[in-house]
């Protein structure tokens, strides 16, 4: 087997995870669109924790849906390289603005309470692996799609855990108050 960088080797698996991320997309709109009366119901610092927590979920399945229709889209490595370095980048904002805004404050957005420093460091290290993995495309590395890929299925993960957490967390929280 000769070592060539073979993208057309993942279509299947990127296909798969494109479309898993477009329809946990679609269910995270409709569980926050349910669920909006129990969010705003809160009066304390956890409701924007809660709101953000559930757009930024909702815009790292976005970043996952296009990176994988870019290692889909026909284009020369360098500029599939180009764009997984520049969406995982872009994407790493998010961990740190919450890192930014929340990290001295007591918030209670799961049942444990406390800043959610697991989740935290999952996202920051799936956007690094990520792109790693664009890097290694720029050199066509025979391994390049694997990080990439890799992370993408841990972001999904990580996102359909944190919505199951934030739900759960509104009721703990509810539940306290009565």
């Amino acid at each position: 087997m000769e070592a060539v960088y073979r993208p057309e080797q993942w279509h299947d698996l990127f296909v798969m995870i494109g479309s898993a991320a477009g329809a946990l997309v679609g269910l995270l709109f409709i569980v926050v669109s349910l669920h909006f009366d129990k969010i705003s119901a809160q009066d304390d610092i956890n409701t924007r924790v809660t709101m953000e927590g559930a757009r930024y979920n909702t815009l790292h399945l976005l970043t996952v849906l296009l990176e994988a229709g870019a290692v889909l889209a026909p284009q020369p490595p360098w500029l599939l390289g180009a764009e997984l370095i520049a969406l995982n980048l872009f994407g790493l904002r998010l961990p740190l603005t919450i890192i930014y805004r929340y990290a001295n404050r007591h918030i209670t957005i799961s049942h444990r309470g406390g800043f959610p420093v697991v989740l935290i460091a999952t996202v920051i290290a799936t956007y690094l692996t990520g792109a790693a993995g664009g890097a290694a495309v720029l050199w066509q590395a025979q391994w390049a799609l694997y990080p990439v890929a890799l992370a993408c299925l841990i972001m999904i993960v990580r996102s359909v855990l944190t919505a199951w957490m934030l739900i759960f967390g509104i009721s703990h929280s509810q539940a306290a108050k009565s």
